[in-house]
């Protein structure tokens, strides 16, 4: 702890790892809540995976057609939208085939993925931090992007808050009133996305979905308003990717894995204290 404290005022890597774990959080906690809320968690796993597909093609493109300005959460952004869209129609049009297209999409996203790395020469080696992240490597340019994002899924969520929460609870008393169900659920399913990608350089693609629900789901046994939910979730998922961060310097272990771990952790020993008070009483 205190070596890690040491070097974080040295070492301008550690603060862009802090700063990426704390922005992520954000959108983590205030998209977190929408999805597990919607119950969207498999939705979102599908888009996470096809994630890799969009940042292989994107350094395929950059190593060996020479596109260097083509950085791959670009593409990583691109098949986040472009997945969040198609399973958004297949859900709202033929929901009983909407199992199938996100099977589909999650293999064929991550297949796209290893085929662009392993034509791409001298980077299969990153095939790795993609799976599981590597917040130590995230760049100034990187950190910008991350922000850039995390304010655009924050203002949305929380300014169509009404609508979404309507969209997550009663879709027939939204429709009543008014409101576009289809286009909110779209939206929520392209936010959600975003915030994919945010988390991807946080603890990969294998892990995002981890982290996008499991300090909500923390959140959700000690508050009950949406809004509630959002707010303590931030404020955990900050403290796992800070917590994960200092656990893993020293050992030098994954950090994109340790943070996981602590945040499951955590989340067993809830349902475990919960398990017990409920057993006394």
């Amino acid at each position: 702890m205190l070596q890690f404290l040491s070097d974080l005022q040295q070492f301008t890597f550690l603060q862009y790892a802090i700063l990426t774990g704390l922005l992520a959080s954000i959108a983590c906690g205030v998209m977190g809540t929408y999805v597990v809320a919607r119950r969207i968690t498999y939705i979102a796993g599908g888009i996470a995976h096809c994630v890799l597909g969009g940042m292989g093609a994107a350094l395929y493109l950059q190593k060996v057609h020479g596109w260097s300005g083509l950085h791959p959460l670009y593409g990583a952004l691109v098949a986040a939208l472009l997945a969040a869209v198609i399973i958004g129609l297949v859900s709202l049009k033929a929901r009983q085939r909407e199992d199938t297209v996100i099977g589909a999409l999650w293999a064929v996203g991550m297949a796209v993925g290893i085929l662009f790395i392993s034509q791409t020469p001298g980077y299969n080696e990153n095939l790795m931090s993609y799976l599981f992240g590597n917040i130590l490597m995230v760049s100034a340019d990187q950190l910008w992007l991350i922000l850039a994002l995390d304010i655009l899924v924050v203002a949305a969520g929380l300014i169509f808050y009404n609508q979404f929460q309507a969209v997550c609870f009663d879709e027939e008393f939204a429709r009543l009133r008014g409101v576009p169900v289809e286009f909110f659920y779209l939206l929520l399913l392209c936010l959600t996305a975003l915030t994919v990608v945010l988390l991807v350089s946080v603890v990969g693609v294998i892990m995002v979905i981890a982290l996008l629900t499991l300090p909500v789901a923390i959140a959700n046994f000690f508050v009950r308003t949406l809004w509630q939910i959002m707010i303590l979730g931030t404020f955990l998922s900050m403290a796992f990717t800070s917590g994960g961060l200092v656990l893993s310097y020293r050992p030098n272990l994954p950090a994109g894995a340790t943070i996981i771990i602590l945040a499951g952790a955590v989340y067993l020993l809830v349902i475990s204290v919960r398990c017990l008070l409920w057993r006394r009483n």
